[in-house]
């Protein structure tokens, strides 16, 4: 019957036709027959079964083999023995020997006619013994999974007590080493079905064997933790954590974060690797370990770790948010990652050319999991906004990108940091920030914030910038009796020469500390430099004058020396003087009082002020020094507190000024004339001032610089509770006081007033109004007739004959912002220029120096923002979007430097003359050698800084290409399925890099 049999299916004849030919022999089969004609048609069926060359053969054989084990059970015992079975999962069958792929596959088809016969102990001993063996071999994923099959089908053949745990730990190596060679879809499927097996038998064992599952993590770790593997572990091991129980979770992490014996460079290959698992996309839980770990490295305060990992696979992470079949997981460990990197701007800003291009994606895909993950990662983004603000022109297209999603609350964002943070001690991550290689290419230099210093910074650096100001004080020569001036100007000096991308002013930090502000607390920036520059200005007066030593190294003219003699620096370069009158309205009486400032704080106008476009907020002829003319009737004095004014004569010195201006597009001689706005004939096409004409402008219905400072000159009506005691009546009356500049300081310092108190919640709180700031300042300064008649001689300045007032012009050259809505809380940041004498040290007119151009001073000088640490190019365009852009981010202290002109015109030669006989400031000896030693010390500590991360970095395994994921989903709307990024399905290749 045998020959029958293997003659048919050899034939040529067609399947149907075998098959009906098969049929009747099978059929035979089950008739009584000798012991002999048994053992034939078993070998037969074991050839076709083990050797055939086609599924119909194999089907033929499989099909045999049962109706010769359950007819013929004593013969199919006898044939299918220890000694056959040894032999063929030691040496294999037939002309294929160990290459037969079915062998486990035929002994689980016979084990199950053995079940009760007195052998079945001895195969199932046998088997317990191979399968170990086998495992040892460490075969491919498709005899990985039989294996596994044949065990969960008869749990007997599992290895029993220490080879029960040897074999869990060979099979968990078995998984590390499997890798799917195709990248065909049905392949990958076919390959993640034969994983889920393998981990599926050691779920098995760990639920009847406990005790195995401890033994199995640490082998599972030692794999993960190797530096010596050539090839990376199978993402595949993700499998096997989804199996643990999560119970166990923080006793395992507990034993791992403080086991001495596992070194920094093996936690973070073990952490780098498990992260990568956010890509296996039949696992579950493995995020919670991932989580897990991470926050149990931050408990042992193992942060260099956390942060060199973080940086190296938190884009990887991030791309995985493409596909939804892993989406939530990586989703939760993106949020983990970012949400406890809060010492830096670092991780998330690498994600930052990403995000548009994820969320048009996740748009696109239009799904229930994509609209909860766009709402979760709009979320995520604006934790981040808060934490790290002050990157306007970073943020701009992320922001256009998530405009439309939903906004979460500041006490919402507070609690999300706040419960992610890896510590609360801020001084612990000191150490680790800055994490920057190199200077920023724009060659400027960073301040390290040491706790909200940030206020401190921005001051600094607009200080810095301020190149006049700068260069006196690196000019100052040893031993000037001044310890705060010297250290500013140890900070400036290596501000100007050290090799640091950022260096830490904490010494200067503690010498102008205002003692009552609370330390590691935010504080107001506005108050820190009252404070800074009345402590500088009081300390010269003190001690050695500065303009001594000027002279005694002659740098100043005698004339010069004379009229400068008794100001301090401070009052040279921010000091201005300003004329308070105030007119009693009954008698008639004017008292006035001169007194010097260093800024003008700007109060806001009431909201129902008539606001009159942006150049002023009353008509010209209501700007000025004059006061209401008396009335022929005193009772009429009861009413409208703005009575008009009598009308100028043109010998009257007291006629209107003119009011603060904008720079439209008249030439610097010019005359203002703030009636006909910003209207001009040039051709905006063709004059690219007309572009900045239009950044001057405030936009409709919003405030702008020269309103706040109109109403700030504007006179005040003082009646009611508020009236003025006059000498000369002996008794209150009503009155009206009016403000006059006097003298324009050379740096003009505006703070703009924006924090107030609220009575209702006793806090102060911020007025986030859009302030439009013009480039160019034009500012009425009041000047003495003969002055007045001196300048229009010749011509300079704007000012008119007849009129008390000319016009000085100023250039913007700092902005210091405040991001935050409260003053306690929030960050500042500043965008600086460096305005200087576009034609520098030109030989002086008329005794006047030459002003440069507008072009020149407004458009040639580069911007910076400074942030910290972070130093970048930026431009006028992002200082005046920055509010449009970010509602919490608005200008607060405005630093503007004075051009040339009559008035300033000797400490213009001062500067031209020092500049001309020293050029750059030279240091004296100990700073320079201190800046010098400290390069070389930066110096050695980047190369040991290299070394160590080049251990890291060698150490942490090497990942796919994760752009390219972002790359491949940028214009292909032609795949389909159930894979891909945008549908959750697609070409085989997507899926192939999703999963390996």
């Amino acid at each position: 019957m045998d020959k029958i049999l293997e003659a048919v299916v050899m034939s040529s004849y067609p399947n149907n036709v075998k098959q009906g030919l098969v049929r009747r022999v099978i059929e035979a089969a089950k008739q009584p027959m000798d012991s002999e004609q048994c053992w034939s048609m078993l070998e037969l069926s074991t050839k076709l079964y083990l050797t055939g060359d086609t599924k119909y053969k194999r089907e033929i054989g499989k099909e045999v083999l049962e109706v010769y084990g359950h007819y013929h059970p004593e013969e199919f015992e006898e044939f299918f023995n220890v000694r056959f079975l040894l032999s063929l999962l030691q040496e294999g069958y037939g002309p294929l020997g160990k290459r037969s792929h079915y062998v486990l596959d035929y002994i689980q088809l016979g084990l199950q006619f053995v079940l009760e016969s007195p052998s079945a102990n001895s195969i199932f001993s046998l088997l317990r013994i191979e399968v170990l063996r086998k495992v040892c071999e460490r075969p491919s994923p498709k005899q990985c999974a039989k294996i596994s099959k044949l065990l969960t089908q008869y749990p007997q053949c599992i290895p029993t007590g220490k080879h029960q745990l040897l074999f869990c730990q060979q099979l968990i190596r078995c998984i590390g080493q499997f890798q799917c060679v195709s990248e065909g879809e049905e392949e990958i499927m076919e390959f993640l079905e034969q994983v889920n097996k393998v981990s599926g038998l050691l779920q098995r064992i760990w639920r009847t064997q406990t005790s195995a599952i401890l033994p199995s993590l640490k082998e599972l770790f030692t794999i993960i933790s190797s530096t010596e593997e050539q090839e990376a572990p199978s993402n595949a091991l993700a499998s096997v954590v989804q199996f643990v129980p999560l119970e166990l979770m923080d006793g395992v992490i507990r034993n791992l974060t403080n086991d001495d014996s596992i070194t920094d460079v093996q936690m973070m290959m073990a952490i780098g690797r498990m992260i990568d698992w956010v890509s296996w996309p039949l696992g579950k839980n493995i995020d919670k370990w991932i989580i897990g770990l991470l926050k149990g490295l931050a408990a042992v305060k193992k942060f260099s770790i956390l942060i060199e990992v973080t940086l190296s696979k938190i884009e990887k992470v991030f791309s995985k948010l493409l596909y939804p079949i892993v989406r939530e997981g990586a989703l939760s460990v993106l949020q983990y990652m970012l949400l406890s990197f809060q010492h830096s701007h670092e991780a998330f800003h690498l994600l930052l050319p990403h995000i548009p291009r994820l969320v048009a994606s996740l748009k696109k895909e239009d799904s229930n999991s994509a609209t909860s993950s766009l709402e979760q990662l709009a979320e995520l983004i604006h934790c981040m906004f808060f934490r790290f603000s002050g990157f306007p022109d970073l943020y701009e297209p992320v922001l256009e990108a998530i405009k439309a999603l939903p906004i979460p609350n500041e006490d919402r964002i507070k609690h999300l940091l706040g419960q992610n943070a890896w510590t609360s001690q801020k001084n612990e991550l000191a150490c680790f920030y800055p994490r920057l290689a190199s200077k920023s290419e724009t060659g400027k230099i960073g301040l390290i914030n040491l706790g909200n210093t940030c206020y401190m910074n921005s001051i600094i650096q607009s200080l810095f910038m301020a190149s006049d100001f700068r260069h006196s004080v690196l000019n100052l020569t040893e031993g000037n009796s001044q310890p705060l001036m010297t250290k500013l100007q140890w900070l400036f000096a290596f501000l100007e020469h050290s090799q640091r991308p950022a260096i830490s002013p904490e010494s200067f930090l503690s010498a102008s500390w205002p003692p009552w502000f609370t330390p590691g607390a935010q504080q107001d920036c506005s108050e820190y430099l009252k404070y800074l520059l009345d402590r500088l200005h009081e300390e010269e007066k003190t001690g050695k004058r500065i303009y001594q030593k000027l002279k005694e190294s002659s740098l100043m003219s005698q004339a010069v020396e004379h009229h400068y003699l008794n100001k301090t620096l401070i009052e040279k370069m921010f000091g201005g003087k300003m004329m308070t009158k105030i007119r009693c309205l009954k008698c008639l009486n004017v008292s006035s009082r001169e007194e010097a400032f260093t800024d003008l704080s700007l109060a806001f106008p009431p909201s129902d002020r008539n606001m009159r476009g942006s150049t002023s907020i009353l008509p010209v002829e209501e700007i000025g020094p004059q006061f209401i003319e008396p009335p022929e009737n005193a009772g009429q004095l009861m009413g409208s507190p703005w009575i008009r004014r009598k009308a100028p004569k043109a010998s009257d010195h007291t006629a209107p000024p003119v009011s603060v201006e904008t720079l439209g597009f008249q030439e610097p001689g010019e005359a203002a004339n703030p009636g006909r706005g910003n209207d001009t004939g040039v051709d905006a096409a063709k004059d690219p001032l007309s572009t900045f004409g239009e950044q001057a402008c405030a936009p409709k219905d919003s405030r702008s610089v020269p309103d706040l400072i109109n109403y700030f000159l504007s006179p005040e009506r003082l009646t009611a509770e508020n009236k003025y005691h006059c000498e000369k009546c002996a008794s209150l009356q009503d009155a009206e006081k009016v403000a006059e500049l006097t003298e324009g300081p050379h740096y003009l310092i505006l703070t703009l007033l924006r924090f107030s108190f609220d009575p209702r919640t006793m806090k102060r709180k911020k007025i986030l109004d859009n302030v439009s700031i013009p480039v160019v300042l034009k500012l009425p300064i009041l000047v003495a007739p003969e002055e007045t008649e001196e300048v229009c001689q010749r011509g300079k300045d704007g000012a008119v004959p007849g009129r008390g007032f000319m016009t000085v012009v100023y250039d913007l050259c700092s902005v210091v912002v405040h991001s935050g809505i409260s003053s306690e809380s929030g960050h500042y940041y500043c965008y600086s220029r460096e305005c200087t004498d576009t034609v520098p040290h030109g030989q002086p007119q008329d005794g006047v120096p030459k002003p440069a151009s507008d072009k020149q001073l407004d458009f040639e000088i580069q911007w910076y923002l400074f942030n910290d640490t972070r130093v970048s190019f930026s431009s006028f365009e992002s200082v005046s979007n920055v509010t449009s852009f970010f509602p919490k981010d608005t200008a607060y202290v405005l630093f503007y430097r004075q051009r040339p002109g009559r008035q300033s015109c000797l400490l213009h030669e001062a500067l031209a003359e020092a500049g001309r006989l020293h050029g750059e400031p030279s240091l004296h000896k100990d700073l320079m050698e201190a800046i010098s030693k400290d390069n070389i010390l930066f110096l050695q500590e980047q190369e040991k800084e290299a070394r160590n991360r080049a251990a890291y970095i060698s150490a942490l395994p090497k990942s796919p290409l994760w752009w390219r994921d972002l790359d491949r989903d940028k214009d292909d709307d032609s795949s389909s399925g159930g894979c891909s990024p945008a549908a959750g399905g697609g070409g085989s290749g997507s899926f192939h890099g999703l999963v390996f």
